[in-house]
C-alpha cells in the first residue's frame, strides 16, 4: 500500500514538474534574441493571434499557449500593439505581457523632411496606420483647425527630434503629440523674439525652412535670415531658389533659372512677395533659433562664395552683388572646366 501511495505521489510530482516546465519553462522556438508580434486593431482576436504565432514560428506549442491563455483570461483582454517576445520566455510570461498590454515603444525620428508626403510615408512605415490616413489629416483643414493649423501650415508642428509612441497610435494622436511638443518649444522667450522681428512663430518656422535649405553653415544662417527679413521689410520678393524647387517638387535641380522661375505657385518667391504660405522643409531647432537671433544688417543680397567653401558673401547693393555674382560664375566655369 505504501509503495502504491509513493508511486502515486511520485507521479503527481513528476506531473507537476512537467506541467510547470511546459508553462514556466522556455516556450519559444526561435534562435534570434527576439521576435516581434504585431496585433492589429482590426484583427485583435484569438484566431489572428494564433495564426501569427504559428506563421512566424514563435512558439514550440501553440496549443499549450491557447489553453493557458484561456485559463489566464487573455482572450477576453486582447490589446492591439507591437510586442517583443524574447528568446526563452515562458508561456506565462508571454501571456502576462500580452494581457497587460506591455508594448515596446516605437521611435519616430524626424530629420529634414520636405513634403507632407515625406512625413506620411515615414509615419506609415513606423505605425499601424498607413500613410493615407496621415495624408488625409495633413490635408484636412477641418481636422487641423483644432490644432490652429491649415493644410499649408500643418508641417510647422514638426520639429526634428526623436519622439516615442506605441505602434498602434492613430495618426491624429501622433500629430497631437507633435503639436504639444511644438508648444513647449515655442516658449515665451522664443515667441517674443519672433514678434520683435515682425513674425509669428509659424512665419519664423517658414523662414527657417528657407534658410535651412540655403546653407548648412550654421555661422551664416542668422545673416541669411537677415537678408530675407530686410527684403520683407522693403516689400521685395525673396527670390529664394529653394522655394522654386519646392514649387516644382523637384529637389534635384542644382541651378534655378529660366523656365523654372515661371512656375505658377504661391511658393514662387520670384513672382510673389513675402513668405510662402507654408514651410519648404522641417528646419532644425538650431536653424529656428538662428533666425530668431538674426543680426541687424542692411544686406539685401547674397551669393555663394567663389572659393567654394560652402559659405556665402553678402551685399547691400545690387551693383556690389552683381560683381560678386560674376566672380562666382567665373570661378565656377574655371573650376568645372578644369575637371
Amino acid at each position: 500500500m505504501k509503495k502504491i501511495l509513493f508511486l502515486i505521489l511520485l507521479l503527481l510530482v513528476i506531473g507537476v514538474i512537467i506541467i510547470g516546465w511546459l508553462f514556466l519553462g522556455p516556450a519559444t522556438s526561435f534562435d534570434q534574441p527576439k521576435k516581434t508580434l504585431y496585433i492589429a486593431t482590426k484583427a485583435a482576436n484569438k484566431k489572428a493571434i494564433l495564426d501569427s504565432l504559428n506563421n512566424n514560428d514563435m512558439l514550440k506549442n501553440d496549443g499549450y499557449f491557447s489553453w493557458l491563455a484561456e485559463r489566464m483570461g487573455y482572450w477576453q483582454k486582447i490589446k492591439p500593439g507591437k510586442y517583443d517576445i524574447k528568446k526563452g520566455s515562458s508561456l506565462v510570461t508571454i501571456i502576462r505581457m500580452l494581457r497587460n498590454g506591455q508594448q515596446i515603444p516605437v521611435n519616430l525620428v524626424i530629420t529634414k523632411l520636405r513634403t507632407k508626403e515625406d512625413f506620411a510615408r515615414l509615419a506609415g512605415n513606423k505605425f499601424e496606420s498607413d500613410s493615407l490616413e496621415m495624408m488625409q489629416l495633413l490635408n484636412s483643414n477641418d481636422s487641423l483647425k483644432a490644432f490652429d493649423k491649415t493644410n499649408e501650415t500643418a508641417m510647422t508642428a514638426l520639429l526634428p527630434d526623436t519622439y516615442r509612441f506605441f505602434w498602434n497610435t492613430s495618426s491624429k494622436k501622433i500629430y497631437e503629440k507633435l503639436v504639444e511638443e511644438e508648444k513647449k518649444f515655442w516658449n515665451k522667450e522664443r515667441v517674443q523674439k519672433a514678434n520683435s522681428l515682425g513674425l509669428t512663430p509659424i512665419e519664423a518656422y517658414i523662414l527657417a525652412s528657407i534658410v535651412d535649405e540655403e546653407t548648412n553653415a550654421s555661422a551664416e544662417k542668422g545673416t541669411i535670415a537677415s537678408v530675407y527679413l530686410n527684403r520683407i521689410s522693403k516689400k521685395m520678393p525673396l527670390q529664394a531658389d529653394p522655394t522654386i524647387r519646392f514649387a516644382l517638387n523637384d529637389f534635384t535641380i542644382k541651378r534655378v533659372y529660366g523656365d523654372h522661375l515661371k512656375v505658377s505657385s504661391p511658393y514662387n518667391t520670384y513672382q510673389n512677395t513675402g513668405l510662402p504660405p507654408g514651410p519648404i522643409c522641417t528646419p532644425s531647432k538650431k536653424t529656428i533659433d538662428a533666425v530668431l537671433g538674426a543680426p541687424s544688417t542692411e544686406y539685401l543680397y547674397f551669393v555663394a562664395d567663389s572659393s567654394f567653401n560652402g559659405r556665402h558673401v553678402f551685399s547691400n547693393t545690387y551693383k556690389e552683388h552683381m560683381e560678386k555674382a560674376r566672380a562666382y560664375q567665373k570661378a565656377f566655369k574655371e573650376h568645372f572646366s578644369d575637371n
